[in-house]
């Protein structure tokens, strides 16, 4: 069966001018040595240098000093010593080697070159210099694609920016788009912040970057990090998906979510995606969570603020709350909730239009609550309650439980007794303007009636159950977290009861 074998066709390398030329039989046969201005060509190859050799049996040169190559008037490489072999058109250049493609640079100590395939590579080390964007490169073995103009860095690789630095294991660099693309453990440096991640690019030219797999934004006062991170430098924006988690090192609390965004400039952060606001106290921690958490500085610029939008619950094993959103100051410890607001703490729920709440040590210190204020506990049976009601309260706690009580205007209670062994006997209702009550293991233990009052104990058999219901009581429980995992089922809050205009002629 007949067959055709076809071959790469060679040429030979053409000697184009020198100022002399001998042959030396000790180097071997055809063996011309050239000296003084010494040119040659092969292909698209040009060569220059101050003298060399010519094998012509071998097809190729052994050059020396002031070595200038040119390929394509793009590629210009220069070194002190050249060795070119014509067959399989590769050259290797030693020692000061110089490539220069448009506006990059790179030196190294050695470089081979495959003019064939316009690839180059050198393993001693070398430095890329991209005059256009201040860029300058560092790594131990480096390949540079001369027609993509894609440059491989690997190991102990270093990227130097007046605005950053890079230190990675492998990069891509690609000269035109000057985007470095990251395949290894990175870290960027700035004054404003520390990058890491194993996988991702940044667009050094218009400052973008993408960054994967264990990546995190490291500031002065949190760490941010997430499944994926995008960070605008100019704008100081950074964006992170999937399993975020931000770090608040200075004020000690964990926000996790499934997105965020953080704004560098204002040191604000948004955290959507079931976020949960974690902090840990010194025997205990709370968890927070709402639609949306929102993180800032506070006007002086050194203590966060945390808003909680939409939903917000919390729990902690010694108190529980559920409102529709929520402020936590973290300068003065005080957590502020609005919009149908309740609290729990162990026995007892606490209910007003407004609610602020002062810790100290992850403790409830006191607690004001503002228009139509309730504290509510219940009895042993299900339709029995201890009630005060106010416009105004002001409650005391020690050690997260309720010691003291004041309440201003307005001011009304229920509160069962009990015979000696234990059995409800009576039920005492009292009117004041202002109280002022003490209590014990969360049970009312003296009642001082400021203004105006008026007390009375029933039998518990002559009052009727309406009676036993100060005016707008709601019981809550079937709201109150019970567990950490509580905190995302949704409440469907009560009414706010519409009050009617009445018309005036």
């Amino acid at each position: 069966m007949p067959f055709c074998v076809f071959s790469q066709k060679v040429t030979k390398i053409e000697l184009l001018g020198a100022n002399s030329l001998e042959y030396d039989e000790k180097l071997g046969k055809n063996v011309r040595r050239l000296l003084g201005n010494v040119r040659f060509k092969h292909d698209d190859v040009l060569m220059n240098c101050d003298s060399a050799y010519l094998y012509s049996e071998t097809n190729s040169l052994d050059a020396f000093s002031n070595i200038y190559i040119n390929q394509g008037d793009t590629v210009h490489i220069y070194g002190d010593k050249l060795k070119y072999m014509g067959n399989s058109r590769k050259a290797e250049i030693l020692n000061n080697v110089r490539l220069v493609d448009n506006d990059m640079t790179l030196t190294s100590n050695n470089l081979t070159y495959d003019m064939k395939k316009d690839i180059g590579f050198y393993t001693g080390g070398g430095k890329m210099v991209s005059a256009k964007n201040n860029n300058t490169l560092t790594s131990n073995i480096g390949y540079y694609y001369s027609k993509p103009k894609n440059f491989f860095f690997k190991d102990s690789v270093v990227l130097i920016n007046p605005e950053y630095e890079i230190y990675s294991d492998t990069l891509k660099f690609n000269t035109v788009s000057e985007i470095a693309y990251f395949f290894g453990p990175t870290n960027i440096y700035s004054k404003e912040n520390q990058i890491y991640c194993e996988n991702g690019w940044y667009d050094t030219k218009n400052d973008l970057s993408k960054f994967k797999k264990n990546s995190f934004l490291l500031t002065s006062e949190q760490k941010l990090q997430g499944d994926s991170l995008y960070y605008d430098r100019k704008t100081g924006i950074g964006q992170v998906y999937s399993n975020v988690i931000i770090t608040d090192t200075v004020n000690k609390f964990i926000i996790n979510g499934d997105y965020a965004i953080h704004y560098e400039h204002k040191d604000q952060s948004t955290i959507t995606g079931k976020p949960v606001l974690t902090m840990t106290f010194e025997k205990d921690s709370l968890f927070l969570h709402a639609d949306t958490l929102f993180a800032e500085m506070d006007s002086t610029g050194v203590h966060r603020i945390v808003h909680a939008y939409h939903h917000s619950k919390f729990y902690k094993n010694d108190m529980q709350g559920v409102c529709d959103s929520l402020v936590y100051t973290l300068s003065d410890s005080t957590i502020r909730l609005y919009i149908q607001p309740v609290l729990w703490s162990t026995e007892n729920q606490m209910t007003a239009e407004f609610i602020s709440i002062k810790t100290a040590d992850g403790k409830i210190d006191h607690m004001v609550m503002d228009v139509n204020a309730f504290i509510v506990s219940q009895e042993d049976t299900v339709k029995y309650f201890n009630q005060i009601k106010g416009k105004n309260i002001v409650a005391s706690f020690h050690e997260n439980a309720l010691n003291k009580v004041k309440v201003t205007g307005n001011g009304e209670t229920i509160y069962f007794t009990r015979e000696d062994n234990g059995d409800l006997f009576g039920v005492n209702k009292a009117i004041s303007s202002d109280l002022l009550i003490y209590m014990k293991e969360n049970a009312i233990e003296k009642i001082s009636f400021i203004n105006k009052p008026e007390a009375t104990l029933f039998p518990i058999e002559d009052v009727t159950a309406t009676e036993l219901e100060l005016k707008d009581f709601q019981w809550r429980e079937d709201q109150r977290p019970k567990t950490k995992e509580d905190i995302f089922v949704r409440n469907i809050l009560p009414e706010i009861p519409v009050k009617k205009k009445v018309k005036t002629r």
